[in-house]
């Protein structure tokens, strides 16, 4: 169907050691559109003195994957059944935690989206609806094990 590409690039600074672990983290990201992102490992994980600052972290750019996949699969799905949106706002939240091994993975991601609709909204069932069948259409929901979670925040105009 398609290829998506992302290239990494890191180098170590002058003045890092390797061996002991004292270097930065700081890299670019170069996507296949030939958007470069500063990255970095998750401040969380290596402390401030390590990660770079003003980078995107793996964690976040996996929550920002299923929140925007979420967004395009929800917008789409309203535009379907006939809702007209003018607004769609999410401030989704990455849980990590320790899985029995010991290991750390994003085990869950709750989505909180905000919606504002020209003219009729839809029923409360109809939103749970469209965002279960965005979450089933979500290309990354169905690349992920991470447990998504969307909790409908309704804007303060509606």
């Amino acid at each position: 169907m398609g290829s998506y590409f992302a290239t990494s690039d890191w180098s170590l600074e002058e003045g890092g050691d390797f061996p002991k672990g004292r270097y930065s983290r700081g890299h670019s990201l170069v996507f296949g559109s030939g958007v470069t992102v500063p990255g970095t490992a998750s401040h969380q994980v290596v402390g401030n003195k390590w990660a770079a600052p003003n980078a995107v972290d793996p964690e976040e750019m996996l929550v920002g994957a299923i929140n925007t996949c979420h967004m395009l699969s929800f917008l789409h799905v309203a535009r379907e059944a006939g809702f007209v949106v003018t607004r769609y706002r999410d401030a989704a939240v990455g849980l990590m935690t320790k899985r029995d091994d010991g290991e750390m993975w994003v085990s869950k991601v709750t989505l909180r989206p905000e919606i504002t609709y020209q003219g009729a909204r839809p029923s409360e069932a109809q939103a749970h609806d469209m965002h279960h069948r965005a979450h089933e259409m979500c290309f990354i929901a169905n690349s992920v094990k991470t447990e998504i979670v969307v909790e409908d925040v309704v804007p303060a105009d509606a």
